[in-house]
Formats: structure tokens, C-alpha cells, sequence
């Protein structure tokens, strides 16, 4: 490969750098595995808590909780990190 040719799939012009990024590709693909895991494991621990607090005559929701949550996300991950926490809020409400 010429050095003014890129690689369709990673997009590199060297076949060293396309080693390192599909390497790198992979390791994402697993992280989001994981990721993806935990969210539906994050999912199903707050329909436990869910199911108790409706069962014994609370509310679904507890938003000073969510708040909390809402606040570390921002300050671990800034902005963003409070469009990820609603997300993960929003998938995890009122799911029983």
C-alpha cells in the first residue's frame, strides 16, 4: 500500500496504523460488550429496588436519587456525563 492509500475500513494510510486501529476497534467492541452488560445488570437491580419501594407504598420514582446520580455523572464525565446518566435513568424506570 502506497503511502497515499487508506485503508476503506480504518481509514489509516499505513498498514501499521490499520493494525492499531482495528486492534483498537476490537478492544472497543469488547469494552461495549461489557459495557452493555452492566447497563442491563444496572437495569435489573433497579427494578429490585422498584418493586420494594412500590410494594411497601413508596413512589417508583426517587428524585432526589436521581439527582444524585445526574450530579456525579456530570462531575466525573462533564455534559456529557449527564446525557449518559438520564439515558441510563430513563432505561431503567418503570420497568415492572
Amino acid at each position: 500500500m502506497s503511502p497515499q492509500t487508506t485503508t476503506p475500513s480504518t481509514g489509516a494510510r499505513t498498514p501499521e496504523a490499520a493494525g492499531i486501529i482495528q486492534d483498537a476497534r476490537q478492544r472497543i467492541d469488547d469494552l461495549d460488550g461489557r459495557i452493555i452488560g452492566l447497563v442491563q445488570e444496572r437495569m435489573a437491580v433497579s427494578a429490585v429496588i422498584q418493586r420494594e419501594r412500590l410494594s411497601s407504598g413508596g413512589r417508583r420514582v426517587n428524585l432526589s436519587r436521581e439527582m444524585e446520580i445526574l450530579a456525579h455523572y456530570r462531575d466525573q464525565l462533564g455534559k456529557p456525563g449527564t446525557a449518559l446518566a438520564m439515558t441510563l435513568l430513563e432505561l431503567s424506570r418503570g420497568q415492572i
